[in-house]
């Protein structure tokens, strides 16, 4: 059965029907029909617009204590109107993330297979194609369909890989006959600006460069710079190239290596000559090695996390068949979830590599086109979808992947402190709803969404987590604390005092991207207010993070009494008259109850100051407000949102509601190549837009219900619905330096190993209502039953109890 593959018996007809490879910085999505196949080719750092200095209006202190006066005296629509005086820049060259080029290659019929019948027509071909996620290989069998079955029936195969490491994307033909391979290879760019060019030293190479131009983002005059090469090599036959074009004639195999740089960030102009460099590189190699060295570099990543949720007769259909299947409600394919969850991790590792020079977008490293050619762009937005798109990446084990974000958010926050100092009048620094590859800080061009002035913290959120999940205490002092330390700055400065409440609150600020209405519903739905919930949950753990750091090596005193002075006046979190939790400081009515934003339960996930156990009627209170969000018949029903839903249930132990939203999102929020997708009219989206974060906000999802950590507990098996009576995983990480492993059968745990991964570790293990103390070194392991009795230990013993 192929367990870990997603595979179909039809060709791709169109971009959502492709399959993506990547290697951390190139993508491809590789779209395979019988006699043609095109990768959509994109590259990370390929954007269009430029840096720039937008002048500040100017207003800093001042003007933000005129703005809150109104907020205060309950005169919203008067404050909104000074924050689109002060705090609403225009929009200029931001750019987008841009596809790069397609590659086709189209295959003569007659000459490459014979297949002509007897009276000289043409045979009916079949497509069998796959995405092996064990291997990080998209293959393609073209096969007769009256040859009869096994290999005799095929008449050709191809199989693409984007390798690490050999940072290139490569593929491989053969002809089942002798001879029988004739094709060409030809390129399309996808920006007007795009040339190619014949290798003159090379008969099998061509060149090619672009350059990242369009006009909705920008204004069509300024981007990055590329420039690739592709080579072909063949086994028998012969290749030429004239006119841009690769002809393949008469060979029984033909390999494939595609390379392309950018100038993005480069001090010399060596990146123009890089890719060919890669190409001659990689072709002396050959494709087997070049294979192997893949699987040595990938197969270690994808290994550290197996899943096991059991199978059903459905798993032997085809992926868009077992698609449909949920859609039309018929859910007893747990292998489908399964295979759910590693393709987010699949898609963690061929997104986002340690050395990756930008983290994921908005589409990760893929790009359907789409959101680059209406008011959408293909960004970082940092109200959720940049955000979620990092959330399994330290529980499913792939935390080198998590490093490209930590980079991208130091450098967001050097240049978040001119926005700091010139917007606001502040220290240290500050970034709002989006950014791009630029370090964009400003506020949007809308106050109503882009004041979000906790979006930067938002994402340095990020830095805590990986040093809770790694225990990294080079990490934390070198980069996470002095970038977290500043954004505390930023918050002591900007915080004012609530003149009735006399609590430290933000403002003006918004929930994101939502609205309410104040006591005058006359002036229609409002965006702007003082302390939002959102803000407050960031900064309280901002501060309560900075504030534990500094006590373990006693630094910056000074700083930890202001920190914990502040701490003091941040209000708590509050629940509403109708039993929600509030998403405002006031208990507002929503202008649009339907909205697809949740932000204020960012305290429940991927915060914990809620917990359905040591905070019950703040979890009663979040129940309460996702049950008036799923109650509302408009709903808007996004990728993003059906993920936060199933992860919000699984954080309240509700397994079998959190598995419901999780096969609503296969089912009615997935391409037939498994990618999530915003629905056209949500937004302003004008089609159905590939957006990548449900993907990975899904497998989150699937890993909360099977285990949850805390500080200083991890929780075992917290939301396993009931359908998963009978399982397995291994490998998923804890915080606090651990890995954990569990059996459980009739939806009981049998067994669970927990592995100290750290220099030492300190956790309680609970399930149901037991718990257990452990104290692990690195390399220890305790095993332990269902009643968290110890069975085995080995590598040593530290401390139990």
């Amino acid at each position: 059965m192929n367990k870990d593959k997603l595979w179909y018996l039809s060709p791709a007809k169109g971009w959502g029907q492709g399959l993506p490879v990547g290697n951390g910085r190139m993508g491809a999505v590789v779209l395979a029909e019988a006699l043609k196949e095109v990768w959509v080719m994109t590259e990370v750092t390929y954007w269009s617009g430029q840096p720039e200095e937008v002048r500040a209006a100017g207003g800093g202190k001042e003007a933000l204590e005129e703005m809150r006066s109104h907020f205060f005296a309950g005169d919203y629509a008067g404050g909104d109107q000074l924050a689109k005086r002060y705090l609403q820049p225009d929009k200029q060259n931001f750019g987008t993330n841009l596809s790069l080029c397609d590659l086709i290659m189209e295959f003569q019929p007659a000459l490459s297979t014979g297949q002509l019948n007897a009276n000289g027509a043409e045979q009916e071909l079949v497509v069998y194609r796959e995405l092996d996620l064990g291997e990080a290989v998209v293959r393609t069998e073209v096969q007769k369909a009256d040859g009869g079955s096994g290999e005799d029936s095929v008449l050709f195969t191809r199989e693409v890989i984007a390798t690490h490491a050999e940072d290139l994307v490569a593929g491989r033909v053969r002809s089942a006959m002798r001879g029988g391979l004739h094709f060409t290879l030809r390129l399309e760019g996808r920006t007007s600006e795009f040339k190619v060019g014949s290798e003159h030293q090379d008969a099998g190479g061509i060149r090619f460069q672009g350059r990242a131009v369009e006009t909705i983002h920008s204004d069509g005059s300024c981007g990055v710079s590329s420039a690739g090469a592709v080579k072909v090599q063949t086994l028998g036959g012969t290749v030429s190239s004239h006119d841009g074009i690769i002809q393949v004639t008469g060979a029984d195999e033909a390999v494939i290596y595609v390379a392309v740089n950018t100038d993005y960030k480069q001090k010399d102009g060596s990146w123009s000559t890089r890719a060919a460099e890669q190409v001659k590189g990689a072709s002396a190699k050959g494709f087997d090695r070049l294979k192997a060295e893949h699987l040595a570099d990938y197969k270690p990543l994808y290994e550290r996390v197996q899943l096991d949720l059991g199978t059903a007769e459905a798993a032997k259909l085809p992926l868009d068949a077992r698609i449909r299947r949920f859609k039309e409600g018929k859910l007893d394919d747990p292998a489908l979830v399964e295979l759910f969850f590693q393709y987010g991790r699949y898609l963690t590792i061929a997104g986002a590599r340690e050395d990756s020079p930008l983290p994921l977008n908005l589409q990760g490293i893929w790009n359907d086109g789409e959101a680059n050619r209406m008011a959408w762009s293909c960004d970082y937005h940092l109200d959720i979808n940049t955000q979620m798109n990092y959330y399994p990446t330290e529980i499913a084990n792939l935390g080198e992947s998590h490093v490209p974000l930590m980079n991208y958010v130091e450098e967001l926050a050097k240049a978040g402190r001119t926005t700091a100092r010139d917007w606001y009048g502040a220290d240290g620094w500050v970034a709002h709803v989006f950014s791009n590859a630029w370090g964009f800080t400003l506020p949007g061009w809308q106050t109503g969404w882009g004041l979000n002035v906790t979006g930067g913290l938002w994402i340095a959120t990020h830095l805590m987590e990986h040093y809770e999940y790694s225990l990294d205490e080079r990490f934390l002092w070198e980069q996470a604390y002095p970038v977290l330390k500043e954004a505390a700055a930023f918050f002591l400065d900007y915080m004012t005092e609530h003149p009735k409440h006399g609590w430290l609150v933000t403002g003006p600020s918004n929930s994101p991207e939502n609205s309410f209405y104040t006591s005058k519903p006359e002036e229609g739905g409002q965006q702007l207010s003082m302390g939002p919930t959102m803000d407050m949950v960031l900064v309280r753990d901002l501060l309560q993070f900075c504030l534990k750091a500094a006590r373990q090596i006693q630094l910056d005193e000074e700083l930890q009494e202001r920190w914990s002075a502040a701490l003091a006046k941040l209000p708590p979190l509050q629940i509403g008259k109708q039993g929600q939790l509030q998403e405002w400081l006031e208990d507002y009515e929503e202008a649009q109850p339907e909205h697809r934003h949740l932000s204020h339960l960012t305290a429940l996930y991927p915060g914990n100051q809620i917990h359905p156990e040591r905070t019950r009627e703040l979890a009663d209170a979040a129940k309460v407000t996702l049950e008036k969000r799923m109650g509302q018949s408009n709903l808007e029903d996004v990728e993003f949102t059906a993920a936060l839903f199933a992860i919000y249930f699984a954080r309240l132990q509700d397994g079998d509601r959190a598995l419901k939203h999780v096969s609503h999102l296969i089912g009615e929020l997935c391409l037939d190549n498994l990618l999530t997708f915003s629905k056209a009219g949500i937004a302003g989206a004008e089609t159905n837009i590939f957006v990548i974060d449900g993907n990975y906000g899904g497998t989150a999802a699937v890993a909360e219900m099977l285990m949850h950590s805390l500080s200083d507990e991890i929780e075992l098996l917290p939301a396993l619905p009931r359908v998963w009576g009978e399982g397995r995983v291994i490998g998923l990480r804890a915080k606090g330096g651990f890995e954990v492993d569990l059996e459980w059968s009739g939806g009981v745990l049998q067994r669970a190993d927990v592995h100290g991964c750290s220099a030492a570790g300190s956790t309680w293990i609970r399930y149901k209502d037991q718990r257990v103390y452990l104290e692990l070194a690195q390399g220890e392991t305790v095993q332990l039953n269902g009643e968290l009795q110890i069975l085995q230990t080995s590598g040593g013993l530290g401390t139990i109890r």
